[in-house]
C-alpha cells in the first residue's frame, strides 16, 4: 500500500519505518524544525535500538521517502497516518481539509496522535465537510501510540496489543491488513470505538503513573518504619491480583509523553465536571519524589551543602534515551544549585540535551567518563538506571570520592554489599 505518515515524533518515525519494512511505499511528511533537518542529513534524532539502521535501509530501498508537511500526499494511496505532537490538532484538521478529491474519494485517516478524547470525531467531521453529500465517505480511526521508549521499534513490530478505534468496518479491515505483518503470533488487535481507544490510552498511562507514585509513597513510609521496601515489593508482586509491573520505587518518573498523558487525563476529568483528585495527587507525589535524593543528602550533611561537589550518574528520563523531558534529574540539579553545590554529571547519551537545557554554568561540569565525574565528590547520586552503572568498580569509586556516600535513586545496588565495601548508602525505602 501507499501510506502518507505525518509528523516528526518518535511514533511517526517508528510507524513510517516499520510500515516501509513490510513492503509499503511510505512518504514521511516532516514539520519544519531540528528533527527535519537531522533526518534530511541522514541522521536519526532518536536513539532507539535498531531504528536508525532500519530507516537507512528503507530509504536506500526507496520504500521510505521524506518530504515537507505541506507536500501533497500520494494520491493513489488514500491512507493518511497522523503521528503529530499533541498540540497540533489544528494542523491535523487543516491537513485533512486540504486532502485532494476529499469529497469524491474514500480516504482512510489513521490517528496515532495523542490528542484529547473525542479528537478523532473532530477529524472525521473535517473529512466529511463537503458541499455535496458523499456516497462513499472516508473514515478516521484511532490507533493510539503505545510505544515503549527505549524499545520503540520492537514495541511496534511485536506489539502486546493494538487499540483500534473504528466505526466503519472497511476502515477497521484496512488497518488490520496494514498491521497484519506485526500481528502474526496472536491477534493483538482490540477493536472498539474511536473515543474508547483514545480514552483507554490515557487510562493506561494514568494507571501506570498511579502504581509508580503509590510505590514511591510506600517507599517513603518504609524509611520511617525501618522496613525494606524491596521485600514489600516482592511480596506485593507475588499476589496475582497485583503483579510486579511498575512496582519499582525510585526518584520519580519523567518523559514528555508519559507526563503529558497523565496531565491530559486529569484535564479531561476536570473538563467533564469530575474532580481529578487521584491524578492530581499522583502528579504531586511525583514532583515531590524528584527531590527525595536531595532531601537525603541535605539531612546527611546536616543541611550544610554549600561548596560541596556532587556527582550524578544518569540524567535521561529513562535508560536507552537521550531525552531529558521532565526528567527527575532536572529538578534535583536545580535544588542542588540553590544550595551552592557544584554538580558533575555523566550520562551515556543525554549530555548534549542537558547542556542545551542548562546553558553555560560554572557549577555544572559534564563528563564523558563516569569515574571522572566522581573524582573528589562528596556524594554520588544514581538517577537513571543505565546498565553500565549497575556493577561499578567499587575500589576505584571509593578511592576517587572525597566522601564515599552513595544515594541510589533506582535501588539497583545492594545496600549491605555497598556498606561492606566502605560506603554510606541511601536508597529509596531500603535498609
Amino acid at each position: 500500500m501507499q501510506v502518507d505518515v505525518y509528523g516528526d515524533t518518535l511514533c511517526a518515525l517508528v510507524s513510517a519505518t516499520a510500515l516501509a519494512s513490510t513492503g509499503n511505499q511510505v512518504l514521511l511528511h516532516l514539520p519544519e524544525g531540528a528533527h527535519a533537518e537531522q533526518l534530511m542529513r541522514g541522521e536519526c534524532p532518536f536513539r532507539e535500538p535498531g531504528l536508525a539502521d532500519l530507516m537507512t535501509e528503507q530509504q536506500q530501498a526507496g520504500r521510505l521517502l521524506l518530504t515537507s508537511l505541506e507536500a501533497a500526499p500520494q494520491v493513489l494511496g488514500g491512507v493518511i497516518w497522523l503521528a503529530l505532537n499533541p498540540d497540533m490538532l489544528a494542523e491535523a484538521q487543516a491537513l485533512i481539509g486540504a486532502l485532494p478529491e476529499r469529497c469524491t474519494r474514500r480516504w482512510l485517516v489513521v490517528n496515532q496522535s495523542t490528542f484529547a478524547v473525542g479528537s478523532s470525531e473532530l477529524l472525521q467531521q473535517a473529512l466529511l465537510e463537503c458541499e455535496a453529500p458523499v456516497a462513499d465517505p472516508g473514515a478516521v480511526v484511532s490507533l493510539p501510540d503505545l510505544l515503549i521508549e527505549g524499545n520503540a521499534l520492537q514495541s511496534f513490530m511485536r506489539a502486546d496489543s493494538w487499540l483500534l478505534g473504528a466505526d466503519a468496518n472497511w476502515a477497521r479491515q484496512l488497518v488490520t491488513e496494514l498491521l497484519r505483518p506485526f500481528n502474526r503470533r496472536r491477534d493483538a488487535i482490540m477493536p472498539m470505538r474511536p473515543r474508547e481507544a483514545e480514552f483507554t490510552k490515557l487510562a493506561i498511562t494514568g494507571m501506570l503513573a498511579t502504581r509508580l507514585s503509590y510505590m514511591n509513597d510506600m517507599a517513603n513510609l518504609a524509611d520511617s518504619l525501618d522496613v525494606d521496601i524491596e521485600q514489600v515489593r516482592q511480596g506485593m508482586g507475588a499476589d496475582r491480583r497485583i503483579g510486579d509491573a511498575y512496582l519499582y520505587p525510585g526518584c520519580g518518573f519523567g518523559g514528555l509523553s508519559f507526563s503529558r498523558d497523565v496531565m491530559s487525563l486529569a484535564s479531561t476529568l476536570q473538563g467533564s465536571g469530575m474532580a481529578a483528585q487521584l491524578l492530581d495527587e499522583v502528579l504531586n507525589i511525583n514532583e515531590r519524589q524528584k527531590e527525595v535524593l536531595f532531601r537525603k543528602l541535605w539531612r546527611h550533611y546536616g543541611t550544610n551543602l554549600r561548596g560541596r561537589k556532587v556527582a550524578l550518574w544518569g540524567i535521561a528520563f529513562k535508560p536507552e534515551s537521550s531525552r531529558i523531558n521532565n526528567a527527575p534529574a532536572l529538578k534535583l540539579i536545580e535544588a542542588l544549585w540553590a544550595q551552592g553545590v557544584e554538580v558533575h554529571v555523566h550520562d551515556p547519551r543525554a549530555l548534549g540535551s542537558l547542556a542545551q537545557w542548562a546553558g553555560e554554568r560554572e557549577d555544572l561540569v559534564l563528563h564523558q567518563d563516569p569515574y571522572a565525574a566522581v573524582a573528589g565528590a562528596d556524594a554520588l547520586m544514581l538517577v537513571t538506571e543505565w546498565k553500565a552503572y549497575w556493577s561499578p568498580d567499587l575500589t576505584r569509586l571509593h578511592e576517587l570520592m572525597a566522601t564515599p556516600l552513595l544515594l541510589d535513586g533506582r535501588n539497583v545496588w545492594d545496600p549491605e554489599f555497598m556498606k561492606q565495601n566502605g560506603f554510606a548508602y541511601y536508597g529509596i525505602g531500603r535498609r
